[in-house]
């Protein structure tokens, strides 16, 4: 475009303002700096690949903040399972499943705001966070431990207090998956899941994301999923009928509403990433989140010239686009205004304090006596979580056991699925475990058995049932979401421990538990199931 007129000069902020692509490295490649100075990038999203450290992240994003003071700087610190500035490590905060198990709003609005405290020291004013689906199929696989529970008005009270404690920090809240993904079995990662759930049925998933808009979040973000009792034919992201009707005009939303990641199968494999991103905006949606695996330049450029095609064709309207430019710009002044005040005030170490707050126990805990083995039994990551995110039991229990050892399982068998522009190993549930090696490990030793959502793998469940038959004296680690868990193993004489989450300070919770070391505090109680 030579000598672009004003109108021009306009849409390009705009179309670029409504963007929230991801990139490569460290620091702000060329790209991004040269869109950020002429005012044609309005958001950015960090993911793992750009953090290395907590002073690096907050360098980064103050290069980009000199370059353009309106920015949008996104990330998914959910906390437990879910987190990017604590990726190599693990999350120094439980879940959202480990609050809800505690069931004390006070405490997951502490969390949060500790949580939006360490995002806004690093720069960062927008968190997709947190999880407002209502988990109600066991078997979803990929929500799971990221919601509050299966029951919706625990998931509202604790979303609104997760909201107000997130924002009091001066970062944005974003509650998501709207209207709903807790009730589907499929990952939208890879295809479009579809919920055929009666209106007068589906109140309960609604219900966090009416106490979201109570308690003032900046942002929504959208589901991928197809729900024809709405629209028989539009995903939610890209749904008139779901983002402006339901959620506009139902429910009183007037803030940011975000999509998914767009490069999604349910998105990227049956509509196309423009289209995708010309429909979402033209249905209601604000912000397209980009990140995920696409992260270049040729990428933005797309994205953003499918933008202003659609508005030269009539597909989309100039002022609609200008609508959810100024939406993005709004959030981002309000959090530069509060972060600009003093810093939200955190109680040092809540996380592992609410960590040992939800632990549960089905049996007699008895501290280990000598140094145990463990088995880590790890199945495939789902993208939401990623398979770069540290986890575990055996780490934390060696620093208070030393010589502790440990034994990792992966799934036997595995298929690869893909969809769009994604794909991903994922357990066939087939095969068996060899666990004969196993208990060989751990013989005249204590025997702690670290299993996750044991419930959806045969093949783990087949083998933890095996190795205590072989040995009932061995505890049982569950870091899912413990369901149907004390069936599993009623009559066997396991004592069975429930974190509620893999998060490191989960893992610490556990290992000072088994270890005996757990205080005598409030704080450190555990909880007899």
């Amino acid at each position: 475009m030579t000598n672009p007129g004003p109108d021009t000069v306009q849409l390009l902020v705009d179309a670029g303002s409504v963007l929230q692509p991801g990139f490569a490295g460290l620091t702000p490649p060329d790209w991004v700096r040269r869109r950020l100075e002429s005012g044609e990038l309005g958001g950015v999203a960090l993911y793992g690949r750009n953090i290395a450290g907590r002073e690096q992240v907050a360098a980064l994003t103050s290069a980009m903040y000199a370059l353009n003071p309106d920015l949008l700087i996104a990330t998914d610190e959910e906390g437990g399972d879910v987190t990017r500035l604590e990726v190599m490590t693990g999350s120094s905060y439980p879940g959202n499943l480990a609050l809800g198990a505690v069931d004390d709003t006070a405490l997951t609005e502490d969390v949060a705001r500790s949580i939006g405290v360490d995002l806004a020291a690093a720069g960062i004013n927008l968190n997709y966070a947190p999880d407002a689906d209502v988990n109600s199929n066991p078997d979803n696989p990929v929500i799971g431990v990221r919601s509050f529970g299966g029951d919706g008005e625990l998931a509202a009270r604790h979303t609104a207090a997760y909201v107000r404690g997130l924002q009091s920090a001066g970062v944005a809240a974003c509650a998501k998956h709207f209207p709903g993904h807790g009730d589907t079995a499929s990952d939208t990662h890879l295809g479009l899941p579809r919920i055929d759930m009666p209106l007068d049925l589906f109140g309960a998933h609604l219900a966090p994301f009416r106490a979201a808009v109570e308690a003032g979040a900046k942002s929504i973000m959208t589901a991928h999923i197809l729900f024809p009792a709405y629209d028989p034919d539009m995903p939610a992201t890209m749904s008139r009928a779901i983002l402006s009707d339901l959620l506009r005009k139902d429910l009183g939303y007037d803030g940011l509403i975000v999509t998914d990641g767009i490069e999604m199968g349910a998105i990227s494999g049956t509509h196309g990433i423009a289209e995708g991103t010309v429909k979402a905006v033209a249905g209601g949606a604000d912000a397209i989140c980009v990140g995920g695996g696409l992260q270049d330049e040729a990428t933005f450029l797309y994205l953003r010239d499918a933008l202003l095609w659609a508005v030269r064709e009539g597909r989309l309207s100039e002022d609609r686009l200008h609508e959810a430019a100024e939406r993005n710009r709004a959030v981002a002044r309000w959090s530069a205004a509060l972060r600009a005040q003093a810093a939200a005030s955190v109680e040092p170490g809540i996380g592992l304090a609410a960590a040992r707050r939800a632990l549960r126990v089905h049996g007699e805990l008895r501290p280990l006596r000598g140094i145990p083995h463990v088995v880590e039994f790890s199945p495939a990551a789902n993208f939401a979580v990623g398979d770069e995110t540290a986890w575990g039991l055996s780490g934390p229990l060696a620093e208070l056991v030393p010589g502790t050892t440990a034994t990792r399982v992966g799934a036997p068998a595995t298929r690869t699925v893909s969809k769009g522009l994604l794909s991903t190993s994922v357990d066939a549930g087939e095969g068996t475990v060899d666990t004969a090696p196993l208990l060989g490990a751990a013989v005249g030793r204590p025997f702690v058995i670290v299993v996750r959502d044991l419930h959806r793998y045969g093949w783990m469940k087949r083998a933890a049932l095996e190795l205590t038959r072989a040995r009932p004296d061995a505890v049982v680690v569950e870091i899912g979401t413990a369901y149907r868990l004390e069936e599993t193993f009623a009559g066997r004489g396991v004592t069975v421990l429930a974190t509620y989450g893999g998060a490191r300070v989960c893992g610490i919770a556990a290992a000072e538990a088994l270890a005996g070391t757990t205080t005598g505090s409030t704080s450190g109680t555990i909880r007899v199931a």
